[in-house]
């Protein structure tokens, strides 16, 4: 398990994505070189756009009426099959599972974050709180994902 805590401000968001791309490569069968290979780098790009829009939401979001900021807790679960990360932070609550889906024939040029977050991730779980949880879900391919039981509540100690 990674387990990686930062500011919860955008200037570390670069940070915190590098960490989460690094940690994608570890999924997957291990390679004679660095990392994993994969003929797609689709996971990768989706489970790291996701990761960026929700490290966006709460910096700007949940920390927005704390000048100091926050603090963000990232665990990252690689295996053979999936990655799971948890985002923790202590900012103010917002069910990300609660926000409609856009209407993207009307173009809107913002709002599109959660859209982006549900639409990459196989598993999105959220419980507010303090702190407030979510876990993001991402299967290597579809046989791996329908042989896994569902995930554990993320407030859990699992």
């Amino acid at each position: 398990m990674i387990i990686l805590r930062i500011p919860g401000a955008l200037r570390y968001r670069d940070l915190a994505m590098r960490v989460v791309a690094a940690a994608c490569k570890l999924v997957g069968p291990p390679s004679s070189g660095s990392g994993s290979f994969r003929m797609s780098q689709d996971f990768d790009n989706q489970v790291i756009s996701a990761f960026g829009e929700l490290f966006n939401n709460i910096a700007i979001h949940g920390y927005a009426r704390q000048p100091a900021g926050g603090e963000i807790e990232v665990r990252i679960e690689a295996t053979l099959d999936r990655i799971v990360i948890e985002m923790r932070d202590w900012g103010r609550s917002f069910d990300p599972l609660a926000v409609p889906a856009p209407d993207l024939d009307a173009l809107p040029e913002s709002g599109l974050g959660l859209f982006i977050v549900r639409s990459f991730m196989d598993e999105v779980a959220y419980q507010a709180g303090v702190p407030n949880v979510t876990m993001l879900t991402k299967y290597l391919n579809a046989k791996s994902r329908q042989a896994t039981p569902p995930a554990s509540d993320p407030g859990g100690d699992a």
